[in-house]
């Protein structure tokens, strides 16, 4: 049973319980079991030797989460090959995949925590009444350590973009 922690954010206004540990900067980044939009499995391991930050949104099909993930698309480009950045969501892999190609989004990996909700529990984004991710970005550098943690504590409000691209950049 995942730790649950009650009124850490809210989701649309109302208080939601998030199942699963709060991390914190400096914290070894906790390893999961994601799928890719080919249905092929995705882990921390798979990644490892780059900085990566992770985007997570509830669903790309809404109005923030769309725009979070374009803008990381768009910061990816300047960020370099050794940055990886990676949207977690729970919708279907051919949702993100249709998404992506109807989005243009080419440079952010979308991976799919629909099945086990095994990344929002290990970070401590998973809404337990929704079913869905609260919105996140966790940086990690190239040694698996977080080097930059933020919970958004409205889910519809925006991350803090610059702040999470500073970070992938001082992990270079």
């Amino acid at each position: 049973m995942a730790q649950e922690r009650e009124g850490a954010i809210t989701f649309k206004g109302n208080p939601v319980t998030l199942l699963g540990p709060e991390l914190k900067t400096g914290d070894p980044a906790p390893d999961f079991h994601v799928l890719a939009n080919d249905l092929s499995p995705v882990t921390l391991v798979d990644s490892k030797g780059s900085v990566r930050i992770f985007s997570v949104v509830p669903s790309l099909d809404t109005g923030v989460c769309d725009a979070q993930t374009r803008r990381f698309n768009e910061e990816a480009v300047n960020l370099g090959d050794n940055v990886k950045v990676i949207t977690v969501s729970v919708d279907l892999p051919f949702a993100q995949k249709r998404w992506c190609g109807a989005a243009g989004i080419d440079r952010v990996q979308t991976v799919s925590d629909h099945r086990d909700l095994s990344f929002g529990t290990a970070y401590g984004v998973a809404i337990k009444e929704l079913r869905l991710l609260a919105r996140a970005v966790f940086v990690v550098d190239a040694n698996d350590k977080l080097v930059h943690v933020e919970y958004v504590s409205e889910a519809t409000h925006h991350p803090d973009y610059e702040a999470a691209v500073e970070a992938a950049k001082k992990a270079l």
